[in-house]
């Protein structure tokens, strides 16, 4: 190879090469400058949201939506250097967002559900709740569902909108819960007298409340006689219990009383 060849290859070198080179280098830079200013962005909104006082889960979600929102500005910036079609890559970005937004509508809802209960804290990890055709204990409350230990020591994942789209009952958020039941008495038997013997037996269940004490009277009359509700207090750690506890008292009266089995009375009247 000649002096002249050397010359031109040197000029092809220079003219192609190492444009394309400082564009790498330049690239690289950019891509290691850019991932530690995203970084630092992270660690920023971290400490915000921390002294913001931010649910940890919903910060911890910001800063993953955060970062995957930098890098891909990131990439374009990259494709940007190499005199790519940033707009291209853009409009192809944001229809597959549409894309992907169409196909997982479902968990997208359940996502902004999730948002919504982390900021409105409706429910709370340890609350006793009914919703979502679920009852049962919290144990997490994620970004798409929310776990529930259910009464029967199952655990339930239940999505996240199908909780906030549907009545929230949360009993923990009171220091005492009422227990409903109903002592139905048969025809003959003196409802005064009745209510003063299941008020005793209440007040020896234990924890029953004293403050509020046990509802004890007359709820409706019915053609089987007259019947009773029968509404003690409690914690609602101790719900069932009183519950189960309630129910023998009832059965314990009845015994001890004993009540006729109740039975529709009717009295027909003939026409003259």
């Amino acid at each position: 190879m000649n002096a002249e060849n050397i010359i031109k290859l040197w000029h092809v070198v220079l003219q192609n090469i190492v444009p394309i080179a400082w564009t790498a280098v330049g690239a690289i830079a950019l891509w290691i400058i850019g991932g530690w200013v995203i970084n630092a962005l992270k660690r920023l909104a971290r400490g915000a949201l921390a002294s913001g006082k931010v649910d940890a889960t919903l910060a911890g979600h910001l800063e993953s939506v955060l970062g995957v929102v930098l890098r891909i500005l990131l990439v374009i910036a990259v494709l940007g250097l190499f005199g790519g079609d940033t707009t291209s890559v853009t409009a192809i970005l944001a229809a597959v967002g549409v894309a992907v937004g169409m196909a997982w509508s479902g968990l997208l809802s359940n996502f902004a559900a999730g948002v919504f209960l982390l900021l409105l804290r409706p429910i709370r990890v340890g609350d006793f709740i009914a919703a979502g055709g679920t009852i049962g204990t919290v144990r997490k409350v994620g970004m798409f569902v929310t776990i529930v230990d259910t009464m029967d020591k199952a655990r339930a994942l239940v999505g996240n909108n199908e909780i906030f789209s549907d009545n929230i009952t949360n009993y923990t958020t009171s220091p005492y819960r009422r227990v409903d039941r109903v002592a139905q008495l048969g025809h003959g038997v003196d409802p005064q007298q009745a209510m003063a013997q299941l008020k005793g037996l209440l007040a020896q269940i234990p924890n029953v409340l004293d403050d509020p004490a046990p509802d004890v009277d007359i709820l409706e009359f019915k053609l089987a006689g007259t019947r009773l509700a029968v509404r003690p207090y409690c914690h609602n750690d101790n719900y069932w219990q009183v519950y189960f506890d309630t129910n023998k008292a009832i059965a314990e009266t009845s015994k001890a009383g004993a009540w006729p089995v109740p039975a529709p009375h009717q009295v027909f009247l003939q026409a003259k």
